[in-house]
């Protein structure tokens, strides 16, 4: 029996308008297995970062739950933690201290994870190094976040994530800023350590191919107002997986062809090999 580690229920947003109240967000319903990661797509604007933000506690819901283990959560908590688009690194820390600064917060205010609650600063620090090497940021971490590239920050963030060892991973667009090379390479460093964290997760993206590449399944809203779940896709790729793997077979046409239909409601029988094809 599957294993659910995040539900969202009945979750919906309504922001008032001098006009009227506008309502972003309808009735999501979801649920998200152990160490599954669903990616969320759909067009510009039509709710994507509002519903995450609703599942991370930054945004209130106007009604509905989200549920981790079971559990209703309200507000923002260590259990669901965010990588945005921004790396929102502190600039006066080193990536080190980014990443301790992290740790201790969530250790001091309500972290329920016992490998946190627990940690001494020595312990902290080791972790904290444990995670910059597995996101190949080891070698910055004493390093400022103005010395370091784009590329470089965001693994840095991304790190700080999963140091906190949350139950639910949220990503926003967080290879949005990136060039389209550090992008792809970033793409192919999660796919590689994927095994080792495996963390549940939500991906915000725009990008198909960068959907289909990392996701399990992929999640379609419906334009807004009042924007919904309109259609599910599985990603039908074992994992570990890598991009060759992916992108050379023949499920990877039909898959996107489908999420193109659904985008645009235009077949894709055109749209060229996979290497001309990343930037969708």
């Amino acid at each position: 029996m599957d294993e659910f580690i995040l539900e969202l229920s009945g979750l919906s947003k309504t922001y008032p308008t001098p006009t009227g109240d506008y309502r972003a967000v309808e009735n999501v319903s979801l649920k998200v297995r152990t160490c599954e990661l669903v990616s969320i797509m759909g067009h510009p604007g039509c709710g994507k970062s509002t519903l995450l933000g609703m599942v991370a506690g930054l945004t209130a819901s106007t009604c509905g739950m989200v549920l981790v283990d079971g559990q209703e959560r309200r507000g923002a908590g260590p259990d669901r933690m965010v990588v945005f688009q921004n790396d929102a690194l502190l600039p006066w820390l080193t990536a080190e201290g980014n990443l301790l600064l992290a740790i201790e917060g969530a250790r001091t205010h309500g972290s329920d994870r016992f490998v946190l609650r627990n940690q001494t600063q020595a312990q902290a620090k080791i972790r904290a190094g444990r995670y910059l090497d597995l996101v190949g940021a080891g070698h910055a971490a004493n390093r400022y976040p103005g010395e370091l590239s784009s590329g470089l920050k965001q693994r840095i963030a991304i790190a700080r994530g999963l140091a906190l060892d949350p139950r639910v991973l949220l990503l926003d667009e967080p290879l949005g800023a990136l060039d389209a090379i550090t992008r792809e390479d970033l793409q192919d460093h999660l796919l590689a350590i994927w095994p080792q964290v495996a963390t549940t997760s939500l991906l915000v993206t725009h990008e198909i191919d960068e959907a289909i590449l990392l996701s399990d399944r992929i999640v379609m809203l419906s334009d807004g107002p009042a924007a919904t779940i309109q259609a599910i896709f599985d990603a039908p790729f074992p994992r570990p997986r890598t991009r060759e793997m992916v992108f050379e077979s023949p499920e990877y046409y039909t898959l996107r062809n489908r999420i193109i239909k659904h985008l645009y409601g235009e077949p894709a029988a055109q749209q060229g090999k996979p290497g001309d094809a990343r930037a969708a």
